[in-house]
């Protein structure tokens, strides 16, 4: 007997299972074909914008503006940032920051690329081997990059003048040495690099593109990305092609201890603040209790020991500086004005003298160090300032006492009941008091204190 009817569409259900499957194979492969044509046609889907982290080296070359880098290099490779983008304008700064900062952009494994701008800024002296130890280096018209031999000192020296000539040797061959592995390492320049090192040479910005010291002059951070778009770099783990056209630029903060170690490196800021403890901590001593002189001197004076840490300071400087402060202080108690303009000079002095002349580790241009037109002003500020304030305390000391017994004496009141050498009362300065009186005083006259023993007041009437 044959099968029921009803057992017969499982078949017919899976051979629609099988068709739809066909189907679906069949709409797959034209749309398969449709994107290799696509990309072969070259029309690819949008790429991913480009993102650029950014940091900025303005200022000197010390240890917290290496440590800002350093730390921008790692956020750049951990944040996984197509390139590192730093702005420089720099006069130089410590050599060994220089090497820490050199040493992370040669082990980086992203991208660096270095622009000095904008118009006006310059590489100088360690700003150049900074620059070039990035894989690709830009700059903005009206820059300029160069004078990188070894100089110490505010003055300039060259360090066979200030050490000897064995002295001066070793520190411009360590140096030329360090810049040939620099450039050799990049791909650029080496002949100029030692010369800019042996000879002091400096370039425009258009210049050293022509000499391959930097690879394109552009005028913003934006054209200098889009310039070295396509550009292929070499990273320790290999090539890398440079995508940084149109990019997201992403900057990147300093941390606080940076910004203000590197906001101390400046010999006038540390300076200024060295003056400043001196003489409040001078103020405060001439004065005991007036406390807030001696609380902001102590701070400046240790945020400025914190600044000749990170400075080459001679101890000589910061003596003549102590001592014209002491000499701006006698100035109240002998008042010979020239003990004030005495020491308004040793300040000067001292802070022309204060960054250390034979100092074979910072790496600056000789216009690293404190100007006239700022320490001029400044002392004269400043002393004229201290002086008034010392001034204004010992008019302060002979102004009558008001408190404590000394302020009872000659006060007036009136008698609350009778006095007499026995004893009565009085109410005086707001408060009841005993009192006793030579002679007999009504209840209600008016008196005067003239003694205080303990908490008995001697008392008379006034008439």
């Amino acid at each position: 007997m044959p099968r029921p009817a009803s057992h017969s569409p499982a078949p017919v259900r899976a051979l629609l299972v099988l068709a739809i499957f066909a189907a679906a194979l069949a709409a797959a492969g034209p749309l398969r074909a449709q994107e290799s044509r696509g990309d072969a046609s070259g029309e690819l889907p949008e790429r991913r914008r480009p993102a650029v982290g950014r940091c900025t080296l303005t200022g000197t070359v010390d240890a917290g503006s290496a440590a800002y880098l350093q730390d921008c290099v790692v956020d750049a490779e951990v944040a996984g940032y197509d390139a590192l983008l730093v702005r420089i304008d720099t006069p130089g700064g410590a050599l060994e920051s220089t090497r820490a900062i050199v040493r992370s952009f040669l082990g980086a494994e992203v991208p660096v690329l270095v622009w000095v701008g904008p118009s006006g800024a310059r590489a100088g002296s360690a700003g150049v081997f900074v620059t070039l130890a990035a894989n690709a280096a830009g700059m903005a018209p009206g820059t300029n990059i160069g004078a990188a031999h070894p100089v110490v000192g505010p003055t300039g020296q060259d360090p066979e003048e200030a050490g000897g000539k064995a002295m001066g040797e070793k520190v411009l061959n360590d140096t030329i040495a360090f810049v040939e592995s620099i450039a050799q390492q990049r791909g650029r320049n080496v002949e100029w690099a030692v010369k800019a090192v042996r000879e002091s040479a400096s370039v425009p910005a258009e210049r050293a593109v022509e000499l391959n010291v930097v690879d394109v002059v552009a005028p913003t951070e934006e054209a200098f990305l889009a310039a070295v778009d396509g550009r292929t770099v070499e990273l320790p783990s290999g090539e890398v092609v440079l995508r940084t056209a149109n990019a997201r630029i992403v900057e990147l903060e300093p941390s606080l201890g940076q910004r203000l170690v590197h906001w101390l490196a400046n010999p006038s800021i540390a300076y200024l603040l060295f003056v400043l403890g001196g003489l409040g901590l001078a103020i405060e001593l001439s004065n005991p209790g007036m406390i807030v002189p001696g609380l902001l001197g102590a701070i400046c004076i240790i945020l400025a020991l914190v600044a000749f840490s990170a400075l080459p300071v001679q101890a000589g400087a910061i003596a003549l500086m102590l001592v014209g402060i002491g000499l701006i202080v006698a100035e109240l108690f002998v008042a010979s004005g020239l003990l004030g303009v005495g020491g308004m000079v040793l300040l000067v002095l001292g802070g022309v003298l204060l960054v250390d002349d034979v100092d074979f580790e910072w790496f600056v241009e000789p216009s690293f160090g404190i100007s006239l037109g700022f320490l001029i002003p400044t002392v004269v500020v400043l002393g004229a300032g201290a002086v008034y304030l010392l001034v204004r305390a010992a008019e302060a000391r002979t102004i009558p006492q008001l408190g404590g017994d000394v302020g009872l004496l000659g006060e007036r009141g009136r008698a609350l009941s009778a006095i007499g050498p026995g004893g009565g009362e009085v109410f005086v300065h707001g408060e009841r008091w005993r009192a006793i009186s030579v002679r007999p005083i009504a209840a209600g006259a008016p008196v005067a204190v003239r003694n205080v023993d303990g908490l008995t007041l001697t008392v008379e009437e006034i008439v």
